[in-house]
């Protein structure tokens, strides 16, 4: 090519002649001598004359294992010998990286082609490219236009393309000498987490090459937006909302991710070498590089314990507050261990004492608790489970008690509060009548003594506390079987009478009286005293002697017998009649007895914790 241009710049024809002969047989005879190539390079897509030297050169591309590569160094002969792949250089035939980027820009873009116009076009881009005034002056051509050195050329080798290849060339070239490849680049995958929800963040791909794009995939998440774990076509500095999916329930986790991004094409090229001919550049492929990252700080779901709670008993007669409790998890789920129990959980209540009936959302009272509860949760039951929970302290007197539990983030373990953070605080309202047991001032008094034919009678006193909504009390009254228990009597086979209902809204004494009994005997009065929905709020034991009236007949008066005979004894005229003072006897002691009853009765009996609250 060089021998060529000498030609057109005015050497004698002659001189031109033997130069070209002499060239020829010298490549003949290297081409003779030399080994035979791992690679030969071929004839491509192009115009001209497939040889190491001709008048007009080869236009195109050189075929080399399939793959077409271009000249890199304009006036070499043409790459027809033995050729080897030097593989990706980034500083093939000395050139900068952004010659290399732009050559290797154009090469994978359009040169790998089989329609000669655009591989022609390629052909005078890159060896533009690569070395500008070899490119235009090599086969003569005078200016210094890229399109007139193709015109100059091409118009002797295919005239009817010229137009087309300068056209695409310029085009080339130009879009070419923008490209900036990077040889390398990096990135890093950067998650965050939502403050308020652990299980919402981002992930953010940071990398040194702001245009480069790529996939990613996530390990524990999911992108919000489309549900799927991974995603293409993803940027650097853009912040992908996700939704944080734990592997394992209760327990702290982290979400990862990998991906791999392409930086554009690299600043690089494949490097083919001939002896004695040009070098050529194929595709150099792009920058790509991997990317990673992970949470900074597993991730520990918020966790909101509370409780439900639920006393074993609305009204009982006294003894200690007996609450079941059971643990729920509000928010997040229940934290485990390790070993996949449940973390505990401490949760502590107050009982207060109230004379009347509290409302829920009432203000607790000013006054100390008359009883603690405690509990810590179980490892392997969780809150899977209710508790049984009972005061140390007793209900000593009547009244309403409430508990009111409480769940705070100090007094968890460091694992607990870690999730619920050590300012969590969950407490039940003051007055959940879930939480209510009232302890009940009901006493008795019955009428103790009466004859044949007589009424009996039973008055039932009500104190505080009383349920908003009243009592309804009743009285029934029982014949003694002999040989049964005076606590077993008072069963359906026994009963004599039972009183209607009467409603009581008030404290105060209310009696009832049976209709007249005839037979003498024992009987034994039962109390009972309900709610409005008809819960038992007490009911008196059957065989307390304050509950027992006897039925007496009296003593039928004797008759005289004969005057005694005249040498019996006699009685001092003061003396008194026996048979005089049976009657008055008897009279004394039922008033004497009756006495002693009402006086017991008028003696209220305060419940003690453990026993059953009963009427006498």
């Amino acid at each position: 090519m060089r021998l060529l241009r000498a030609r057109r710049r005015g050497l004698p024809p002659a001189v031109s002649a033997l130069a070209l002969t002499i060239a020829i047989v010298v490549h003949l005879l290297v081409a003779l001598l030399a080994p035979q190539p791992a690679h030969a390079a071929s004839q491509g897509s192009g115009f001209g004359s497939w040889a190491p030297i001709s008048r007009y050169g080869w236009h195109g591309s050189m075929l080399v294992d399939g793959v077409h590569t271009y000249c890199i160094t304009p006036g070499a002969p043409a790459p027809t010998g033995s050729t080897t792949d030097l593989g990706l250089s980034t500083t093939a035939a000395g050139l900068t990286p952004q010659q290399l980027a732009g050559i290797n820009f154009l090469v994978t873009t359009y040169g790998q082609t089989d329609d000669p116009v655009t591989a022609a076009a390629v052909g005078w881009a890159v060896k533009a490219i690569a070395d500008w005034d070899e490119t235009l002056h090599a086969f003569g051509y005078p200016g210094d236009s890229l399109a007139g050195a193709i015109h100059w050329t091409l118009s002797a080798l295919a005239p009817q393309h010229s137009a087309a290849v300068q056209a695409l060339a310029v085009a080339y070239y130009d879009e070419a000498r923008a490209v900036a490849a990077p040889t390398t680049a990096t990135g890093t995958m950067v998650f965050t987490t939502d403050p308020g929800d652990a299980l919402a963040g981002s992930v953010r791909v940071d990398a040194t090459v702001t245009s480069a794009t790529g996939s990613l995939s996530l390990v524990n998440a999911v992108f919000a937006d489309t549900g799927a774990a991974t995603r293409d076509g993803a940027v650097p500095g853009v912040d992908y909302a996700i939704a944080a999916a734990p592997p394992a329930e209760g327990r702290p986790f982290s979400v990862s991710g990998t991906g791999r991004f392409t930086a554009g094409l690299v600043a690089a090229v494949r490097h083919f070498t001939t002896p004695g001919g040009q070098d050529t550049a194929g595709p150099a492929g792009e920058v790509s590089f991997e990317v990673s990252g992970a949470d900074a700080a597993p991730r520990a779901l918020p966790f909101a314990p509370t409780i439900t709670t639920q006393v074993v008993s609305r009204y009982v007669p006294g003894g200690r507050f007996v609450d079941d409790v059971t643990f729920h998890a509000e928010e997040g789920t229940w934290p485990r261990g390790e070993d996949g129990s449940y973390l505990p959980v401490t949760a502590e209540a107050a009982v207060y004492r109230t004379d009347t009936e509290p409302v829920t959302g009432d203000a607790p009272p000013d006054a100390e608790p008359v009883a603690t509860l405690a509990l810590t949760s179980d490892p392997a039951t969780g809150p899977t489970a209710a508790y049984r929970v009972t005061s140390d302290e007793e209900m000593t007197e009547a009244g309403f008690y409430t508990a009111v539990w409480s769940i705070s983030g100090a007094q968890q373990t460091e694992e607990v509060a870690e999730r619920t953070g050590v300012g969590y605080r969950w407490s039940e309202e003051f007055g959940e009548r879930s939480q209510i047991t009232m302890v009940p001032a009901i006493t008795t008094t019955a009428l103790p003594l009466a004859a044949p034919g007589d009424r009996l009678s039973d008055t039932v006193h009500v104190a505080h506390p009383l349920p908003a909504d009243g009592l309804r009390i009743t009285s029934a009254v029982y014949r003694a079987v002999e040989g049964t228990p005076a606590a077993e009597t008072c069963t359906e086979e026994n009963l004599v009478w039972r009183s209607d209902e009467i409603l009581v809204t008030a404290t105060g004494g209310h009696t009832v009286t049976s209709p007249p009994v005839d037979e003498a005997g024992t009987y034994y009065w039962q109390e009972q005293a309900l709610d409005a929905a008809g819960q038992i709020v007490h009911l008196g034991v059957c065989g307390v002697e304050n509950e027992t009236t006897r039925v007496v007949a009296p003593s039928p008066t004797p008759t005289r017998t004969a005057t005694p005979a005249a040498n019996a004894p006699q009685l001092p005229a003061t003396a008194a009649d026996p048979d005089t003072l049976r009657v008055p006897t008897a009279i004394a002691v039922m008033l004497l007895s009756a006495g002693a009853a009402v006086v017991a009765s008028r003696r209220p009996r305060r419940p003690w914790f453990g026993a059953r609250l009963d009427i006498g």
